[in-house]
This record gives structure tokens, C-alpha cells and sequence, in this order.
């Protein structure tokens, strides 16, 4: 017999979004789901770091969005004890801004810059000194009148945060003593979320509708938890009391996502490399160019996953479209092509 989890309650009764979205975030690693084995390494180094009475290392989360890592970096924070400072690469635009950030933290409390790898050049060679002998050198003044001001800064943690690891400069990237790789989340894992995030937002869930829902997140919680949400204003128009497995499929099919989570953008650009290149190899832009999406919105967004299930490949001449990805979209694979 199919269990539900969570109580029904309309949107009046409901919590306020904003709220929700808090609640949504555990708030330690006790809570959080998932990254089992990163979660292991920072009970370790948090233990080890409180036991000396020190800040923890400089810690770099790298990984596809939605995985978890700015809610990773406040569990962090909350595990030491100490206060967490959140902004994002593109928003520290001169080493003014960077400066009045650090000026704002106390001994032990975290920084958290999101999209680190879009740090200004400028800003980031500040951030060397600081995260290394926590100080900087400030030019306080102008022309004649101006000179340099050394800046001491109490041991703080760096938490970096980043789609895109390449691009970060060597001498950064090598101040980071901690590096974790952000994983995608197992069906298993992603319907436990699906559970705890349901029971927050009051809503019946069963265990069939649970897991149908999982297998079309992605591997990625932020995906199912919005899946989630949709799925709920089909079920409660719908009148339905719970969410099983069949107002999913209804739901996600007008979503236009497929039961591997592809959607719209995914299959547009399979199709495009299938119809027009023979599946391949085709270069970055020319996909984008054809699909009329950006080359970073395909390379973070839809790519990592594509390659993540096997549909595509790369190589150094461009992307191919698999076997796999034919077989899935129904079309039959060209005998001519060599793997």
C-alpha cells in the first residue's frame, strides 16, 4: 500500500516563500542529504579545526549548479559556529568592495563567494594575502598624498563556490587547502529530498510519485525541488488529495520533461546535432548559435548532465551525439558512424 508523507493544505495555509526556501535548506550536515563522502572529509576537518581553536581552511566547492553548494557553505558556517558573509564574484567589482567585506569579519566567520571564477583579476590578486597571512595592502589617497596601508585581518574562511573550476587562475585555486567536488545525487537521495521538501511545503506525496519524481530532477535537488512545486499546483487544481506517480507524468509531460529529465533545451539541442550535423562531432558555438542559447548556458546548464547519463561525448574536434541519446529520442542510429 502506498504511503503519504507530508499534510495538504492550500496556499493560504501555506508558509510564505521566502520561508520556505529557508526551510529548505538543512542547516547542518546531520540534515543535509547527500555528498556522503564530502561530508565525511568536513566533519573531520571541522572536529580538527574547533579542537586547535583555529579557522578552518580555505574550503573550494566546484561541481554543476543546483548540487547544493552555497546550502553546503552555510551548513559550514553553522557546523563552526561562526557567521557567514554570502556575495558572488561579479558583484565584488574593485578591491573596495572586497575590502569592506573582510572588514566586516570576526575571527573564525566564513566568506562565501559564489561564482568565484569570475572574480576580477584585480580583486582576486588582494584575495591572495589575505587568504594566505590574512592581511591586505590598501592604497589609501590619491596622487601626491597617496600611500600604501597594511591591513591586518583576522583568520577568517574563504569558501569558494564555482561552476566551472577550470577557470580558475593556479595561484587561487593552490591557496584552497580544501577542494570538494560537488556529485550528482542518486535517485535514492533525490526522493528522500523530495520527501523532506514535501513535508515542509504540507503537501501528501507518495512513495511511487516520490520516485517518479527523482528520475526526472537530473541528479540535481535544486531541479526537484522545483519539479516539486509544479507537481503540486497540477495535483491541487487537479483536486487531488496526495501526488502519486500518474499526476507526475501528467504534470512533467506538459512541463515537456521527459522521464531522464530532459527537457525542451536538452532535446533541441540533441535533435539540432542529429538533423544537422549527423550527430556530430560540432563545435560549442555552433550548437548555441542554432539553438539560440549562450555557450555558457549549454556548457553549465545543460552539457554536464548530457555527458553525466552518456547522450553526448566530447572530443577534440567537438560534440557527438551517442548511441544512447538516438536510442532514447526514437531515432534510429546511423550505420555509418564510427565510435
Amino acid at each position: 500500500m502506498e504511503k503519504d508523507h507530508g499534510v495538504l493544505s492550500d496556499h493560504s495555509a501555506g508558509i510564505e516563500e521566502h520561508e520556505i526556501e529557508t526551510t529548505l535548506r538543512p542547516q547542518r550536515l546531520s540534515e543535509y542529504i547527500g555528498q556522503p563522502k564530502i561530508k565525511h572529509e568536513l566533519e573531520v576537518y571541522i572536529k580538527a579545526a574547533q579542537a586547535r581553536e583555529e579557522a578552518l581552511d580555505h574550503v573550494l566547492l566546484y561541481g554543476p549548479p543546483g548540487l547544493g553548494k552555497t546550502t553546503l557553505a552555510m551548513v559550514i558556517a553553522n557546523e563552526m559556529g561562526v557567521n557567514i558573509k554570502t556575495t558572488s564574484g561579479p558583484a565584488i567589482e574593485k578591491p573596495g568592495d572586497l575590502v569592506a567585506l573582510l572588514n566586516e569579519l570576526k575571527p573564525g566567520d566564513v566568506l562565501f563567494i559564489d561564482e568565484i571564477h569570475r572574480l576580477p583579476k584585480v580583486v582576486e590578486e588582494m584575495l591572495y594575502s589575505a587568504m594566505e597571512d590574512y592581511y591586505i595592502d590598501i592604497v589609501i589617497g590619491e596622487g601626491p598624498t597617496a600611500h600604501p596601508v597594511h591591513f591586518p585581518l583576522p583568520p577568517f574562511t574563504l569558501i569558494g563556490a564555482t561552476t566551472r573550476a577550470g577557470m580558475l587562475s593556479a595561484p587561487l585555486r593552490d591557496r584552497f587547502g580544501i577542494v570538494e567536488h560537488m556529485n550528482y545525487y542518486t535517485q535514492d537521495e533525490l526522493t528522500k529530498i523530495i520527501f523532506r521538501s514535501a513535508k515542509i511545503f504540507r503537501t501528501n506525496i507518495q512513495d511511487e510519485g516520490a520516485h517518479e519524481l527523482s528520475l526526472r530532477s537530473r541528479g540535481t535537488p535544486r531541479i526537484a525541488n522545483r519539479l516539486l512545486k509544479r507537481v503540486r499546483d497540477f495535483a491541487q487544481v487537479a483536486g487531488k488529495q496526495s501526488i502519486d506517480s500518474a499526476i507526475v507524468k501528467q504534470a512533467l509531460t506538459l512541463l515537456q520533461v521527459d522521464d531522464h529529465g530532459l527537457d525542451e533545451i536538452d532535446r533541441k539541442m540533441l535533435l539540432t546535432m542529429i538533423n544537422f550535423y549527423h550527430g556530430g562531432p560540432v563545435g560549442l558555438k555552433t550548437i548555441a548559435a542554432n539553438i539560440g542559447e549562450e555557450t555558457n548556458t549549454i556548457e553549465e546548464m545543460y552539457e554536464p548532465y548530457l555527458l553525466q547519463i552518456g547522450f553526448i561525448s566530447r572530443t577534440p574536434r567537438g560534440r557527438l551525439v551517442t548511441p544512447a541519446a538516438y536510442d532514447h529520442l526514437g531515432i534510429a542510429y546511423p550505420t555509418d558512424k564510427k565510435q
